[in-house]
């Protein structure tokens, strides 16, 4: 048995906290998230501050580690996991003030004929990791779903994945509808998965390709502070 002392968070002083929180949404733990936002509420901490100062700066860290290849596809996938726990509380809290705007918002999908999710689970969750707001559609989405998205969730971005080749020509569908409706203007266009590259994207007029998660994350931030100032 290991002599150190338990860990009580409740005994951490805020900042103490705050990186403890870090560390264990590294590590995954999901149970240690939820107490721990308990904690800093219970203590009149703003919801988004610990969205933003423990949360969200956790899982930038888990990103950078992953684009370094320090990090791989289920470590990532565990600390976005436990950041649900801590999410779960903090959503009804922020949802409810106005004054609290997200990064941006995303609508994100697996291309119609495509039932392969593990890539778009990924990018959904590190976009909600950074503070978007993401509606996931799932798999084999057609355009009508994607648009009807549109419609609801009144994107920033729309995503679509896929990793059949045979899948990624409707990509391009997808796109001529939104350029049909005039849509292009209002939102962006990302696309990704293993065969797609960024001579694909630029073929079928896609705003950005993300390479990996973590990057497709940093162009989503770009793409918000140069259209959304």
């Amino acid at each position: 048995m290991s002599d150190e002392p338990e860990l009580i968070l409740a005994d951490l002083s805020d900042d103490e906290l705050v990186e403890q929180m870090k560390d264990d949404l590294y590590d995954g733990m999901g149970p240690e998230i939820a107490e721990g936002t308990q904690i800093l509420l219970d203590r009149g901490w703003d919801a988004n501050a610990i969205l933003t100062e423990s949360l969200v700066e956790a899982m930038r860290i888990v990103g950078l580690d992953f684009g370094d290849g320090i990090l791989f596809v289920p470590e990532v996938l565990s600390a976005a996991n436990a950041m649900k726990g801590g999410m779960e509380l903090l959503r009804p809290i922020l949802a409810a003030n106005d004054a609290v705007k997200p990064t941006g918002r995303v609508v994100i999908g697996t291309v119609k004929g495509d039932i392969h999710d593990i890539g778009k689970n990924l990018v959904a969750m590190m976009l909600e990791g950074a503070g978007f707001e993401v509606m996931d559609l799932g798999i084999n989405t057609d355009v009508e779903e994607f648009l009807k998205a549109y419609d609801e969730f009144n994107p920033d971005l729309l995503g679509m994945s896929a990793l059949l080749t045979t899948t990624m020509p409707y990509m391009g569908v997808v796109i001529e509808e939104f350029e049909k409706r005039g849509l292009r203007k209002d939102c962006g266009i990302f696309v990704g998965g293993a065969p797609v590259n960024q001579e694909f994207a630029d073929a079928i007029g896609a705003t950005e390709y993300g390479g990996d998660a973590s990057n497709t994350v940093e162009l989503a931030k770009r793409f918000m502070g140069v259209n959304r100032p």
